[in-house]
């Protein structure tokens, strides 16, 4: 399955390829299901062949199904996303930043999967709320307090005053 989503470097010409791809079930199973499990996206991979080095254009969008933290209920997270990489030749495979990638001059193909899952993955937020659960909707949100209600009312340590000067 991974060679759905390889592309053969050795057999392009220099210049600019586009290749599509639709990630969906047998995507997620393949490459993971830690962080997602379900979704369909449609990537777009431009890469940009040169001497010494290969520019991809990463253009995925989709949803991705998740859970919500709080209600339980499911819902689809819509994901839209835009990333490069290069990858530069050189003698060994390193990955010198979240940018750059070297590769070995002789590498035959480029291996999309695991970097799109990657993409996707970072974008799922880490709580995770239903739509209706917008930023604007407090009155369901229980506020909590280290005091008891009675104690706010009660004069403050003088102790506290103290320290409270020296601020």
């Amino acid at each position: 399955m991974a060679k759905a989503f390889s592309i053969n470097i050795l057999g392009l010409s220099k210049g600019v390829h586009t290749f599509e791809f639709q990630l969906g079930e047998s995507f997620f199973k393949e490459y993971g299901q830690e962080t997602a499990s379900q979704g369909h996206f449609a990537a777009t991979v431009t890469l940009d062949k040169r001497e010494t080095f290969i520019e991809a254009d990463f253009k995925i969008n989709g949803s991705i199904h998740l859970t919500c933290d709080r209600s339980l209920d499911e819902f689809d997270y819509p994901i839209s996303l835009r990333r490069k990489i290069v990858f530069k030749y050189g003698e060994v495979y390193q990955e010198i930043s979240d940018e750059i990638i070297v590769i070995p001059g002789s590498q035959a193909q480029l291996e999309l999967g695991q970097l799109m899952y990657e993409f996707i993955s970072l974008e799922i937020p880490m709580k995770k709320l239903h739509p209706r659960y917008n930023d604007n909707d407090r009155e369901d949100e229980m506020v909590y307090s280290s005091q008891p209600a009675d104690d706010k009312n009660r004069p403050t340590d003088p102790r506290w005053e103290v320290l409270k000067k020296l601020k």
